[in-house]
């Protein structure tokens, strides 16, 4: 039993940035000469050598996690060029260690041993993908063979963080002065961010617009003015290309191109066809073929709903708006103007509704009935922003996790949403447990004018989404760190729990736990709500498509032959939306250009897990529309068979174990309305 636990809060103030590098360096060499000793052990055994490599990992996480964390949400040019130096040594690290076949043979002498029968599952897993890691790092090439496959490591990992900093440098490049006049059509609270915005700069003006996204949306959305949402259309998706209002000047072209030339020849380095083959084989799904069987499955199902849809839109747009052709930079505008039209729902109006702090308590009254936790605010620690909160998570009175909340969108900061780790939950080997901790960032409009934040509901959905992430990795109650929370769960499960989390927010029941007026506290009318979920499934079609057409791109593109330019990776994406799309976006439009997630980020040949883990959270929430939205019994077995597991187990059977079968697609296309 864990002598103690341990709440290890990141200490962001005591970061002297212009030191993490020589810091880094020692912790290295350190961890270096630890595991010359180790591989020289005789007899290993999980005291002897296993603790110890786990200490020597966990000590690199919590000093490097919050400078990491730091660099995605409050970047700096000192901090970039700090952070890229160490994520190019932590690359050449790791790959050392993967190709240390003296490491290698400790690891396989553990699993050997006698004692290896009476290890539990959880180090028995974590003994069988450390050894699938040495394999996938090169351990078994020839030395030239291992010299090249360092040089495309350490390569990408540049590249990728170059393409960051790119997409990063463009969204803050582009600024546009705007009238009222020319926003015509913009909610009060949207006007106000973008006044708020204009006070914030050097710029002189009434009004200013930028890419961060909830500018950009609320734009592309509401504004009356088709100009003024063609240019932010055409801004915002040629960011980072040599198209558009900024064109070449953070050009991510040929660093794509060497991306996927690079994953290429590794994968084949390591006898693998292509990319795509080495990305699966550390997930659930088989192979290529499977993928995107899958894939152009959901897409055959969801075609014909999108025809219609995007044919009822068009209709309707000639008819009641005046616009006979709908092109890509009025489908936002359009679809929420049919939206009010048709379902009586008016997205601001709804925006009022959902006050982020009504929001937050709901969210955390819901997930306390689902898994028996209490979550507490915490003012006393130490913050890189004022936004930023803490919060500790209790159960029977004992912490047993915490979060960092940082949820608003501002400059220097990475768009998106995200959770990541700031502590893993291990046991050390004095017996001591330290608890987990995660990060938990968004981009939502902050409090403007005197108005608390207020959400508009796809926001809470994000919301939601990301503290499913967050449980995942919080709740974990296993005791290596290698397989707790989200550490080795296969790729296309670990949206499991995120995926799952968000039917909550289209719930009446939960929903009357998360809503109410921001100043008179009503609940949200029965009139909108009806509305709401009325329209819950509005363009599911499109929105399936758009998603599979995603999916395929990224998996098409890995598994294709070298590129000689970046107009072959254009062509894949054509080829894909010739066959599926039934939107067709200017030719200037570059999306791949700032599509981090598949060139900076860990989905490559892996953006389908999205769609693969939808399948396994509809058919996972199915359970509580059988049993009760809070059915205790149900949402102990999710608990105990999904969030506490971590990879202890393959991701199947975790799903098994809690749904008593193999997962089927029935409830996911049920949800969306598509049979």
């Amino acid at each position: 039993m864990p002598q103690s636990s341990v709440l290890s809060l990141a200490e962001f103030s005591a970061i002297n940035i212009a030191a993490v590098e020589a810091e880094l360096d020692q912790i290295i060499s350190s961890n270096k000469s630890k595991i010359d000793v180790l591989t020289q052990l005789d007899d290993v055994s999980w005291a002897n050598f296993s603790d110890p490599i786990q200490q020597m990992d966990m000590c690199l996480e919590d000093f490097f996690s919050p400078v990491s964390h730091l660099n995605a949400v409050k970047n700096s040019d000192e901090l970039r060029d700090v952070y890229q130096a160490c994520i190019a040594k932590l690359t050449a690290y790791g790959t050392e260690l993967g190709q240390n076949s003296a490491l290698q043979q400790q690891y396989k002498k553990l699993q050997d041993a006698a004692e290896f029968e009476n290890y539990s599952a959880a180090q028995k897993q974590w003994i069988k993908k450390t050894l699938l890691d040495f394999h996938l790092s090169g351990v078994d090439l020839p030395p030239a063979e291992q010299e090249r496959f360092k040089t495309i490591k350490n390569r990408l990992a540049e590249l990728a963080q170059t393409y960051s900093n790119h997409v990063l440098d463009a969204t803050a490049a582009w600024k546009r002065p705007a009238t009222e006049a020319e926003l015509k059509g913009l909610p009060d609270s949207a006007l106000a961010m973008l006044k708020q915005q204009a006070q914030a700069s050097e710029i002189d003006c009434e009004y200013l617009l930028s890419l961060d996204f909830p500018v950009y949306q609320a734009v592309i959305t509401y504004a009356d003015d088709r100009g003024i949402r063609e240019e932010i259309y055409k801004a915002y998706m040629t960011k980072a290309s040599e198209s558009g209002p900024n064109a070449g000047e953070f050009d991510n072209s040929e660093l794509m191109v060497e991306i996927v030339n690079l994953r290429q020849e590794m994968a084949a380095i390591l006898s693998f066809d292509n990319y795509g083959e080495r990305s699966l084989a550390t997930k659930m799904a088989n192979s290529v073929d499977e993928v995107t069987g899958f894939l152009e499955k959901l897409a055959h199902q969801a075609k014909p709903f999108a025809e219609q849809e995007l044919q009822t839109l068009q209709s309707w747009s000639a008819e009641n708006v005046g616009l006979e052709k709908v092109e890509s930079w009025d489908f936002a505008y359009v679809s929420e103007k049919y939206r009010q039209a048709f379902y009586a729902l008016n997205d601001e109006a709804l925006r009022e509704y959902f006050p982020l702090q009504k929001v937050l308590s709901g969210l955390f009254e819901i997930v306390g009935r689902l898994f028996n936790i209490q979550i507490e605010e915490c003012d006393n620690f130490d913050r890189y922003h004022d936004d930023v909160a803490f919060y500790q998570i209790k159960r029977d009175g004992q912490i047993i996790a915490g979060f960092y909340l940082d949820l608003f969108a501002r400059d220097k900061k990475r768009g998106g949403a995200w959770m990541a780790d700031c502590r893993s939950r291990y046991i050390k080997a004095d017996g001591e447990e330290e608890l987990p901790i995660a990060f938990l960032t968004c981009n939502f409009r902050p409090a403007s004018e005197g108005k608390p934040a207020l959400l508009g509901h796809g926001e809470v959905t994000t919301l939601f989404h990301e503290f499913g992430h967050g449980l995942h990795h919080m709740l974990t109650t296993e005791n290596i760190a290698g397989v707790s929370g989200i550490a080795g769960v296969e790729w296309d499960a670990v949206e499991l729990p995120s995926q799952f989390l968000e039917n909550w927010c289209w719930q009446a029941e939960s929903i009357q736990l998360i809503a109410e007026h921001y100043e008179t506290k009503e609940a949200l009318p029965q009139a909108m709500l009806d509305a709401m979920l009325a329209a819950k499934n509005f363009n599911e079609g499109l929105m399936m498509l758009r998603q599979v057409e995603f999916s395929l791109f990224d998996m098409h593109l890995h598994c294709a032959d070298r590129l000689a330019d970046a107009g072959q990776i254009q062509a894949v994406l054509d080829v894909v939306r010739s066959e599926f799309a039934v939107i067709s976006p200017p030719d200037y439009v570059r999306f791949q250009h700032a599509f981090s997630h598949i060139f900076a980020g860990g989905y490559a040949a892996g953006y389908f897990s999205y769609k693969w883990a939808e399948v396994l959270s509809a058919d996972a929430f199915s359970a509580f529309e059988e049993h009760g939205l809070f059915d205790q019994k149900t949402g102990t077995a999710f608990l105990e068979n999904i969030l506490q597991v971590g990879s202890s187990r393959p991701a199947a059977e975790s799903f098994k174990a809690f749904r008593g079968r193999e997962p089927s697609t029935d409830a996911l296309l049920r949800h969306a309305g598509l049979i």
